[in-house]
Formats: structure tokens, sequence, C-alpha cells
């Protein structure tokens, strides 16, 4: 879905422009994504499988839920709306644990260039799967694994989305503090 989105410079600051999602991947202008990572007290983690139809890393598992944040839209407001459209869960601010922001530039073979700054929550997950409702055109499927998985991702094959800029490390990292 093509949305409205603002302009970043390179070092995240906004630019005062917003264009089409469309517009910014084409010419690889920053813009700000939100991400979140589902985590249990039992040390696993919630990954996504993205949909077949996705235009990047189909068929992949990734972050538990992520999304762009449309123009004038508050950070944790697009983590809350992203929630609620991917996996159907309803969470509060409070319950989002600000984990990080990281600058990640990647050119795809398909031409898109993605120049984003990722905001990065993490939020402990409490309600069972058996009652999240997947976004059929964004998520093929959502399953717990072992928090573990996120460390030495590279040798998981070409099943996850590539450890691109040691992100999985960070998150590991990140969400292992929370369980201690």
């Amino acid at each position: 879905m093509d949305e409205l989105i603002d302009i970043l410079d390179s070092d995240g600051n906004f630019t005062g422009e917003s264009c089409l999602k469309s517009v910014a991947h084409k010419k690889g202008l920053y813009h700000a994504t939100t991400h979140v990572w589902f985590y249990t007290k039992n040390q696993q983690i919630l990954l996504q499988k993205r949909a077949s139809t996705k235009k990047v890393f189909p068929n992949l598992w990734d972050v538990s839920v992520a999304g762009h944040i449309a123009a004038g839209e508050n950070i944790k407001n697009a983590a809350i709306r992203e929630v609620g459209e991917e996996i159907g869960l309803k969470i509060s601010k409070n319950e989002l644990i600000k984990i990080g922001i990281r600058q990640h530039k990647i050119a795809h073979p398909n031409g898109i260039l993605d120049c984003e700054f990722k905001h990065i929550f993490a939020c402990r997950l409490a309600t069972p799967l058996s009652e999240l409702s997947r976004q059929i055109s964004e998520v093929d499927a959502i399953k717990l694994f072992k928090l573990g998985i996120l460390k030495n991702s590279s040798k998981h094959g070409n099943y996850m989305v590539p450890n691109i800029h040691k992100y999985y490390d960070f998150v590991y990292k990140e969400i292992s503090k929370l369980l201690c």
C-alpha cells in the first residue's frame, strides 16, 4: 500500500517535505519506520513470515511487526497502529520499550532504495498466539522462536531476512537485557 510519509535528512531530522512511500523508495529518500519486537518471559521471540506478495524479502521470517510511519504521525502511535493491523493485538504506549534507533540504507535487487531510520521497540507478549490475528496481505504466518535464533543468524540459511548491519545481534542483546 502506498502512503504519504515524511522525508528525513541523513541525520534523521525532518525536512518539512512529504511524499508517497513509493517515491521515497525510488529516489532513496530517508524516512522513518517502526519495528516492534515481541518477547516472552520464557525467552522466546515472535517472528512473522512476510507475505509472498511483499516487494522485498517475501516469504522470509523477520521482526514481529514493522511498518512505515505516516506523515505527521507520532512514532508510538504508528507502532501501536501497526501492531493492531498486522497481528490484531491492542497495546498501550506504556507497554512499548524503546530499545534504539538504527539507520539503514539498503539497495534491493528490484530497484527499491530503502533509506530508513528504524524506531525500535520491545514489548512483552502475554497474549497467546491463538488470540492473535494476522493481516493476510502482509503476514503469511506468526510463530514463537527461541530468542537465540537472532544470535548468529547468518547460519540460518535462507529462511530469515538477512542480518543486515548486524541488526538481529543488536535486538538479541537489547531484549536479553530486559529478560535479566
